[in-house]
């Protein structure tokens, strides 16, 4: 199918200031309305390798005839990776309790038409009338403590554990995929990112980025507010607006 783009984007990653390795992966196809981020899950064996895996399979889909076809076919890609990294990782790991995983969040575009996929901690955020929006939600054990014992997200982040993933490809032979659709309007920028990149902005800074006119000035407002700081994981983020 002809895909005529009516989205801007610029995307960019990031080592950060402490990692020794960029372990986030973005994909940035404003022709064919459909970006992602996904970030290799950090202090597991090929980390970089698995984000570099989810984007190209991504990158490599065919491009369906309807819109619900394509959001088929991205949740499709995305199971099947899960259980692919599962077989590289009974293949080929030395230790039984070695992940080999990642999180992903994607979003697609086409007319006023829009879904976000994700799996895991990396988020889709939509600024819209000046508001700014999260559209996925955490599959994290601080999340899971919000939700379940009523916690505050200082609270229930000072638990020990708080950062891990309660999903992610590769991190369990069942994958239950998060997924929003919503009616695109003018005016709307959405924003995928890593954890290492919201963790370190305010919502106040990153609507503010936002509200810039081109995404490539809002990715360097972006960045710039993470670089100047301790800048501890890798950080990325693609940027999309009309």
């Amino acid at each position: 199918m002809a895909f005529t783009p009516q989205w801007r984007s610029a995307a960019a990653t990031d080592p950060g200031k402490v990692r020794g390795r960029n372990e986030d992966a973005v994909l940035d196809c404003p022709e064919r309305g459909l970006w992602a981020v996904a970030d290799g899950m950090g202090g597991h064996r090929s980390g970089d390798i698995a984000s570099q895996w989810v984007v190209a399979s991504l990158a490599e889909l065919t491009q369906p005839q309807s819109f619900d076809e394509r959001l088929k076919s991205v949740r499709r890609c995305l199971h099947w990776l899960n259980r692919r990294l599962g077989q590289e990782l009974t293949l080929s790991a030395e230790h039984a309790d070695t992940i080999m995983g990642s999180t992903v969040v994607a979003l697609l575009l086409e007319g006023n038409r829009a879904a976000c996929v994700w799996a895991g901690d990396s988020r889709c955020y939509l600024w819209r009338g000046q508001r700014l929006y999260q559209l996925s939600r955490d599959h994290s054990r601080q999340q899971q403590l919000m939700d379940e014992q009523q916690m505050s997200g200082e609270q229930a982040l000072a638990l020990p554990g708080a950062r891990a993933l309660t999903r992610a490809l590769g991190a369990s032979e069942h994958l239950s995929l998060g997924v929003l659709e919503l009616e695109a309007q003018p005016g709307d920028v959405f924003l995928l990112c890593s954890d290492g990149l919201y963790q370190d902005l305010t919502h106040s800074e990153l609507g503010n980025a936002l509200s810039l006119v081109s995404p490539r000035v809002a990715l360097a407002r972006l960045f710039d507010g993470v670089l100047s700081g301790t800048a501890r994981d890798n950080l990325s983020a693609v940027v999309i607006r009309q």
